[in-house]
């Protein structure tokens, strides 16, 4: 029962926050942040997997540390903010190319409404909240 009342107070909080248009926009961008950097480095991972190399020889082929290739890949790390060039690396060295691809229709709105206007509908609310919670989308695509 606290649990519950804990969780509810949890939603009540965010969408009293949501409507301040800074933090709605700090929330959004970050929310597909973390959702499309996940997909990315879960694919990576995958594929790096599927083509037998370790951490250590993926980060020989991209002539990075071994380290800072583990640290990417960690379990449980926070989530992790490579640049783009360190990603496409990667990508290439397993065979994979890095695409920008538009959002589905289901989440468009969700998206990009907040960014422009500042606003949010309330069924957006929860689309957001799910965009942090469901790893596997992507714009990692085998070349």
């Amino acid at each position: 029962m606290e649990v519950k009342m804990m969780v509810s107070a949890f939603w009540s909080d965010l969408a009293a926050d949501l409507e301040d248009p800074e933090f709605l926009r700090d929330y959004v961008r970050e929310s597909v942040r973390i959702a499309t950097v996940d997909s990315i480095i879960n694919a990576l991972d995958d594929a790096r997997i599927s083509e037998g190399m370790s951490k250590a020889e993926l980060a020989r082929a991209i002539g990075a540390e071994p380290a800072v290739v583990r640290r990417l890949f960690a379990a449980g790390n926070s989530t992790p903010n490579p640049t783009l060039g360190t990603l496409v690396d990667l990508a290439a060295a397993v065979g994979l190319r890095i695409r920008v691809e538009p959002l589905p229709d289901e989440e468009r709105q969700a998206v990009t409404e907040p960014l422009r206007t500042g606003r949010v509908a309330e069924a957006s609310i929860k689309r957001l909240a799910q965009l942090r919670q469901t790893p596997g989308r992507g714009a990692v695509r085998p070349a």
